[in-house]
């Protein structure tokens, strides 16, 4: 008996003692960071996404666009902030709460985005992501990069990250 008990124990140490299996995926895939302006959904790639920051306090600017937002200070770093709803001539529904900004950042360029609510993160799939559908109204088809399943409108970080637009770069004379 007892020699099967040790058998049985050298069996399950050696099992044990096995590199675990990895796991290989075929598809590749994206993680990304899913919020909401009103009662649409939308996500951006988390690659792009500094931080989540609360919008606390603004200091709005006069004569720029309509649809920046005002400038904020995030640990003393300040930062103009957009407001996606008007960039992309979206209609407003109801009050949104725009608390927080979600801070986007590549090598050339850094700016807040309002949102009325961050749902969290995830990962999707690239063979998952589907083309725009001519029903989504509004935005310009260069500042989508396509669907999810669970109808989640991924915006094109990098194509908003160099809009020369969006840039507020006026001297006064």
């Amino acid at each position: 008996m007892k020699k099967e008990i040790r058998t049985r124990l050298k069996n399950r140490a050696i099992a044990m003692a096995q590199e675990p299996e990895q796991k290989v995926t075929s598809s590749a895939s994206i993680n990304i960071i899913a919020f909401a302006l009103g009662s649409e959904n939308y996500c951006i790639e988390s690659a792009f996404v500094r931080e989540v920051y609360p919008l606390k306090d603004f200091t709005p600017l006069p004569g720029v666009s309509s649809y920046i937002f005002g400038i904020i200070n995030v640990r003393g770093q300040i930062l103009p902030v957009v407001d996606l709803k008007k960039f992309f001539n979206l209609p407003e529904r109801g009050l949104g709460e725009l608390n927080k900004v979600i801070i986007l950042c590549d090598d050339q360029m850094e700016f807040g985005i309002l949102a009325d609510m961050v749902h969290g993160t995830q990962e999707i799939e690239l063979e998952d992501i589907r083309n725009v559908p001519s029903t989504v109204t509004g935005i310009g088809e260069e500042y989508l990069k396509g669907v999810t399943k669970e109808s989640l409108i991924i915006l094109n970080a990098k194509r908003l990250l160099c809009d020369k637009s969006i840039v507020v770069n006026e001297e006064v004379t």
